[in-house]
């Protein structure tokens, strides 16, 4: 038996490395695993050389757990290790490597991945670390290397025959959790779930049946639990592949989800490495956010599901696996921010996404419109957040008025410039977001010829202003901002059937009586006699400032709510009724139950006041 110390410069290297890790030290069952893999898979290329000539045999990895013992052994029957190497990689490469390291980042909470911190990543949760190796190399012997967590290490020989490595872990008492069964399942359902190597973690009992009729009867065996899929159909070619293929493989990733509306299969090897598969998920049309479900993989190993450097930003809401050994993952997240490699990979998935989309448009008109509710939220975030996107999308986003067609932006462009292009030439763009309330809105504008688009999604504030200001020369304006004759302004000088003096003797009237009105005041407009008598209107910036401040979680004390009353003058209910009435309190009541009308159609009207309406309405009534 030799002795040694691990040739690090300082001795508390192991506190350190327990420190440093301890809040994500789950990892290093990930990391003993790899590292079997990578054995494992060095074998196999020796022997595709020729220069292994033996059999390679079974070349499972297994995990097992040792209650008793307190101990955890990951065994490969890979390339294993002759003393020298023990030397190279364990006493010298490993430990000053990780000294390097955390001297370099000790102070960077935020480390991607920890990828690569390797085989001394066992002393987060082991007190004691044992390899027990046998080299493929002909004749040379078995080696037993052992350290308790100090610089401290001891080789001896030892009588393993087969080829290959096993890691025994004495498990510490903090890390007990890692002697049960359903945590280390869980940890290689998580890490481990792809790798390329199959990966036993027990037994499993299955049934097959022999015989027929009566005679029929089941028989049960114990066969290898293997946790692992090694060959996902990232890795593989999309010609090779069948949709129930891709549909399969995202109910492996997200059990009991609805199928995916379709999906892009990435795979790129020049400028950089990069396969995987991106999902467009059915979310509601309350812009169900659900961010961190894209995987990173590096070479089939899970890394993590926080993608926001490597993903666009937009591209969050998506689902599925990236694959890539180019993204470096032993860095803080500001160098990841700037590295080129990784903006490459942005700017690349960006494109495919942009390519998908624009084939389903091209190729299928029909099913895209019919997607189309689930595909504008990516789409608008997109155009949103990302430039080039936005330069992209303009040709495949869709718009949709209130009679279910769909347009592009250009189609939609002269579908109404006839008609909603305004005095200044402005092309206006009228939208609803809530057809059902502002049904009588929408009735009066459709009446002057005027098409109304559906905008109804929490997103489609930030959608508009995007449009407005990127260059399409277009105004949004909802169909309750105004009344239906100036949604559109037209140069029109409509006259009123009342005096001057008369309009004076009105508008004192509505002011006396009217009250909350917040920053909104009080307009009188001699419009059709078949228009309301008086409309609310909620002006079109001060709303949407509202609505934008509401959002972002922000006290609206900036933006207080306000609303705009409307008098058509020309109205019968004002030009004959209300200037005719003798009692001012008669007049005042009247005044007041039109608006509290106006009001009610807005659905403003609660509480006490929508109580109070309804009792004069009963009296009125009698």
């Amino acid at each position: 038996m030799s002795k040694g110390n691990i040739s690090v410069q300082a001795e508390n290297i192991f506190p350190i490395i327990k420190k440093f890790l301890y809040s994500d030290h789950e990892i290093f069952l990930r990391e003993l695993v790899s590292n079997a893999v990578d054995a494992t898979t060095k074998i196999k290329t020796l022997a595709l050389k020729g220069e292994v000539k033996e059999e390679l045999g079974d070349l499972k990895i297994e995990i097992r757990i040792d209650a008793e013992n307190k101990t955890l052994h990951i065994i490969d029957k890979g390339i294993g290790m002759t003393e020298e190497e023990i030397n190279k990689y364990l006493n010298q490469m490993a430990f000053s490597s990780a000294e390097e390291f955390l001297a370099k980042y000790k102070d960077d909470a935020a480390i991607i991945g920890h990828f690569g911190l390797g085989f001394y990543s066992a002393f987060m949760v082991a007190d004691k670390v044992d390899v027990i190796t046998k080299s493929y190399q002909k004749d040379a012997p078995a080696s037993k290397w052992s350290c308790d967590g100090d610089p401290e290490y001891t080789i001896e020989p030892h009588e393993k025959t087969e080829r290959g490595t096993e890691i025994i872990l004495h498990i510490n008492d903090e890390n007990k959790e890692y002697l049960e069964t359903h945590r280390i399942k869980e940890l290689l359902n998580k890490y481990c779930k792809f790798l390329p190597v199959e990966i036993k973690f027990g037994t499993k009992t299955e049934s097959t049946w022999e015989g027929e009729g009566k005679d029929k009867k089941e028989i049960k065996t114990e066969v290898d639990d293997i946790i692992n899929n090694p060959h996902p159909i990232w890795k593989m070619k999309p010609a090779d592949l069948t949709d129930e293929d891709y549909k399969s493989f995202y109910n492996e990733l997200h059990p009991f989800s609805q199928p995916p509306l379709f999906w892009i299969h990435l795979n790129i090897d020049y400028p950089f490495n990069l396969t995987g598969i991106l999902y467009f998920p059915k979310i509601n049309n309350s812009f169900e956010v659900q961010k961190n479900k894209i995987q990173l993989y590096s070479n089939q190993v899970y890394i993590t599901d926080d993608v926001k450097e490597i993903v666009p930003e937009f591209l969050m809401l998506l689902h599925g696996v990236i694959d890539s050994p180019d993204i470096p993952l032993n860095v803080s997240r500001s160098y990841l921010q700037s590295d080129n490699n990784v903006k490459k990979i942005n700017s690349y998935i960006s494109k495919k996404v942009s390519e998908k989309l624009y084939s389903l448009f091209e190729t299928d008109r029909k099913g895209y419109e019919e997607k189309w509710k689930e595909i504008s939220t990516f789409v608008k975030y997109g155009m949103i957040s990302d430039e080039k996107f936005n330069e992209k999308a303009s040709s495949f986003v869709l718009l949709k008025n209130l009679e279910g067609s769909y347009f592009t932006l250009e189609e939609y462009k002269e579908k109404v410039k006839a008609v909603q292009t305004d005095k200044h030439n402005k092309l206006i763009y009228i939208y609803a977001n809530d057809a059902r309330a502002q049904h009588s809105y929408i009735k009066a504008a459709k009446e002057y010829g005027y098409d109304v688009l559906e905008m109804d999604t929490i997103i489609d504030n930030h959608f508009m202003q995007n449009l407005e200001y990127k260059g399409h020369e277009v105004t949004f304006v909802r169909v309750d901002s105004d009344t239906p004759d100036n949604l559109v302004q037209k140069e029109e000088n409509k006259e009123s059937v009342l005096s001057q003096s008369e309009q004076d003797k009105v508008k004192d009237i509505f002011t006396k009586s009217v009250k909350n009105l917040g920053l909104g005041h009080i307009e009188l407009k001699p419009l059709a006699p078949s228009d309301h008598p008086v409309t609310i209107t909620r002006p079109e910036f001060m709303r949407r400032m509202k609505e934008m401040q509401a959002m972002q979680g922000m006290d609206m004390g900036m933006f207080p709510d306000s609303h705009n009353v409307v008098i058509n003058t020309n109205h019968p209910l004002i030009a004959d009724k209300l200037i005719k009435m003798k009692s001012e309190d008669k007049k005042a009541d009247f005044a007041n139950y039109l608006h509290d009308l106006a009001l009610l159609n807005q659905n403003m009207l609660k509480g006490e006041e929508l109580s109070t309406f309804i009792a004069r309405s009963l009296e009125f009534i009698k």
